[in-house]
């Protein structure tokens, strides 16, 4: 798709692009000019808050299934009991995204959400105990996000003009990976002092900013004349079909399942902290692997005004894969812990440009009416991508070794990215 082709698609309600606002050596820096809309801004600083108390429940909930089991499968079982219903849910609610009102769809989701996290917050505070309580409890909070985050992801389109994406999707990636890593970091400090209730009931809070936030925006209707439909499986496949007839978008996704699925060794970490990198200590080197890859993307965010501003999109992506592949491959053949920190690190600013392009490529290269399964399927993406991971690099760790099945990992993708690239066209001419 040509320039010419994603301006009309994208030609909405956004505001007026401006021009860069900096030059020199601060044109390293965040590009902030999304933040000047008052929209957007209500809306991302609204994910500053959400973005550390959700993942304090993240935390609370697998160390409350496993204080009451004392088993790590049920911690498993845990999270597959909330994947299922994203998956549907996230395909579902990108087609309902595409019917009704986003601003609406977005407020009664995130309402459903923080009801969640007050029922957890009771179930916790009355010690009821319940595996299977929590596990439904997650199972509903995961269809809630499910429906809320394509909405979510589609209104950005709205609510700034599309020169901006990238900044505006590096803005929001930022705060969402410093929430991975201050989250955690949090909940770990907080449970010996306050307990596991509480910390359902802040993220419950944190969520009221949400809802706030959004009952702020605008209304976010269908555009134009668009008919009005009912969100089936005939809209959810009209939605794949759509994927299939855009080579670009579909090398989008097709980038982020190779670099994910064959790139992402997270189930390994445990290992390697126990075996190639004990001599610095287990838990400190446990600590250090989990948090490389956020570490960073954080970095990258910080410093994306490098970046934000370019217009091959499509290169940025394939540029960005093949780096991340690149990174890994040499974090799985360094012994170093610290050498592997800054591999991991490396690895997060490739996944962090990879992030912004991937989402502006999804934003602009699609009309509005289809944006919202557009992103109901890059949720199923980037959710799914990292779990097959886990089962693949569990898989080939106990063949190859751990830190062979990783340096391999990294060959693969970036063999597959160039492979990709070079059979299909349409990634490496799109731009805006």
């Amino acid at each position: 798709m040509n320039t010419s082709e994603s301006s009309t698609e994208t030609g909405d309600d956004a505001p007026a692009a401006e021009p860069p606002p900096h030059r020199g050596w601060r044109r390293w820096a965040m590009d902030t000019r999304p933040l000047r809309i008052p929209a957007y801004r209500r809306l991302w600083s609204s994910t500053i808050v959400t973005s550390v108390g959700s993942q304090l429940t993240a935390v609370a909930v697998p160390k409350q299934i496993y204080d009451i089991t004392h088993s790590s499968a049920w911690v498993g079982y845990a999270s597959l009991a909330g994947l299922v219903p994203m998956v549907l849910f996230a395909l579902w609610g990108g087609a309902v995204a595409d019917t009704v009102d986003r601003r609406k769809l977005l407020l009664w989701t995130n309402i459903g959400i923080a009801v969640t996290s007050l029922l957890f917050w009771a179930q916790a505070a009355t010690k009821l105990d319940s595996v299977v309580v929590l596990m439904v409890l997650l199972a509903l909070q995961q269809a809630f996000f499910g429906l809320n985050a394509p909405a979510r992801n589609a209104s950005i389109a709205r609510l700034v003009p599309a020169a901006e994406l990238p900044a505006a999707n590096a803005l929001s990636s930022t705060v969402m990976q410093t929430g991975l890593v201050a989250g955690p970091l949090l909940a770990g400090v907080l449970i010996p002092v306050i307990g596991l209730p509480e910390l359902y009931l802040i993220d419950a809070l944190a969520l009221c900013v949400t809802v706030w936030a959004v009952f702020r925006l605008p209304a976010l209707p269908p555009l134009g004349d668009a008919p009005t439909r009912r969100a089936g499986v005939r809209e959810i496949a009209e939605g794949f079909r759509y994927i299939s007839r855009h080579k670009v978008l579909l090398l989008s996704f097709l980038a982020d399942i190779v670099a994910m699925v064959f790139g992402m060794p997270r189930a390994l970490f445990p290992q390697l902290a126990a075996q190639t990198y004990h001599a610095w200590g287990e838990g400190l080197a446990l600590g250090v692997l989990f948090a490389g890859i956020p570490v960073g993307a954080v970095l990258g965010g910080l410093f994306s005004g490098a970046f934000s501003r370019a217009r091959r999109h499509g290169w940025m992506v394939i540029g960005a894969v093949v780096a991340w592949g690149a990174a890994i491959a040499c974090f799985g053949l360094s012994g170093n812990l610290w050498l592997a920190l800054a591999f991991l690190a490396a690895a997060g600013v490739a996944d962090m440009v990879s992030m912004v392009f991937r989402g502006a490529i999804l934003l602009s290269a699609a009309t509005d009416e289809m944006r919202g399964r557009m992103q109901g399927v890059f949720t199923v993406v980037v959710a799914g991508g990292p779990r097959l991971a886990d089962v693949l690099h569990g898989t080939a760790g106990a063949v190859f070794g751990p830190r062979g099945a990783v340096a391999g990992g990294g060959v693969l993708v970036v063999v597959l990215m160039l492979a990709l690239a070079a059979a299909v066209p349409a990634l490496r001419r799109y731009r805006i």
